[in-house]
């Protein structure tokens, strides 16, 4: 009877664990590598505008995607009206590129490393950015000092 009920509070405290483990990582516990996985949806964007100060834009489609075992993907679709514009990242209102990533949490940065991208000048670089979370959402900012902008992701 005394092994009966000693495996039963065994099993009972393991539950316990489990299911504390389970309502920590939900509670936004895990590790930064961790909650960058999955898809995100575009939010936002802060960018310097034509006078260089900064402009809040939210009239773009957008998909990050990082996945469980180091791989990035980013697409970003601007509206009509900006179809034309195209500079190191974006050709023609449109933005994309793929690759693998790593993330320093300690330094609270990720590196995508380039594979491919619609802007061939992006092919092969390493993109070092800062990240953070607030509110459910992913921050990302270059870390460029030249670079002023910032993209706002949330899951989907």
């Amino acid at each position: 009877m005394r092994a009966r009920c000693a495996t039963v509070l065994a099993v009972v405290l393991a539950a316990g664990v489990l299911q504390a483990h389970g309502r920590e990582k939900r509670a936004g516990l895990d590790s930064a590598s961790e909650r960058l996985v999955g898809g995100w949806r575009l939010v936002s964007m802060e960018e310097p505008g034509p006078d260089g100060a900064l402009r809040h834009v939210t009239n773009r489609a957008g998909m990050l995607i990082y996945t469980r075992d180091g791989h990035i993907s980013v697409q970003i679709m601007y509206p009509p009206s900006e179809a034309t514009v195209s500079n190191d990242y974006v050709l023609n209102g449109y933005e994309a590129s793929f690759g693998s990533y790593q993330v320093d949490e300690s330094a609270h940065t990720v590196t995508h490393h380039v594979q491919a991208s619609i802007t061939h000048g992006l092919v092969g670089k390493d993109l070092t950015r800062v990240y953070r979370f607030s509110n459910g959402q992913l921050i990302i900012k270059s870390t460029n000092p030249d670079e002023h902008w910032s993209v706002t992701w949330e899951h989907q």
